[in-house]
């Protein structure tokens, strides 16, 4: 799954219709946003530690792309900041636990209502960290890899 087919769908979801667009496409859009990152961040992962799907092995580039756990991902994130990540890793990272947090809003809060222009921001904002981290230096991104794959264990 490509995050680009999945931000142009969230993008068509948001724009179905010129009148006051229903609700399910709002929510549907603002999930598919953060489907995008989820399914861009999974890639970077598998195609770091296993290589491009077009030079390794794919069923451990699959084992990988798979092993991406949501919360992971978002623990991960959340303490980018704090780990001296440039700039293009941060914009992701922070992007990534706001769009995690308004997916599962979006997702499971039968009472949150959305409106057009604020999807249309988050998805535009989803995007742009995508492009952000598809720019960050490659060791940066392996670094952010390594950060979300392999969580520091708690010393007791």
């Amino acid at each position: 799954m490509k995050g680009s087919d999945l931000i142009a769908q969230a993008h068509r979801l948001a724009r179905a219709t010129k009148q006051r667009p229903r609700q399910v496409d709002l929510k549907r859009a603002v999930s598919d946003a953060y489907y995008a990152m989820f399914h861009e961040l999974a890639k970077e992962c598998a195609d770091t530690v296993a290589g491009s799907v077009a030079t390794s092995r794919p069923k451990a580039w699959q084992q990988v792309y798979r092993s991406l756990e949501h919360g992971g991902a978002k623990s991960a994130s959340e303490q980018a900041k704090n780990k001296n990540f440039p700039l293009e890793i941060i914009i992701f990272a922070e992007t990534f636990v706001e769009m995690q947090n308004a997916r599962h809003n979006a997702d499971y809060n039968p009472a949150a209502v959305y409106v057009r222009a604020k999807v249309t921001t988050m998805i535009t904002e989803a995007q742009a960290a995508i492009v952000s981290l598809r720019t960050a230096a490659r060791p940066d991104r392996r670094a952010f890899v390594a950060l979300v794959l392999f969580p520091s264990k708690r010393r007791r």
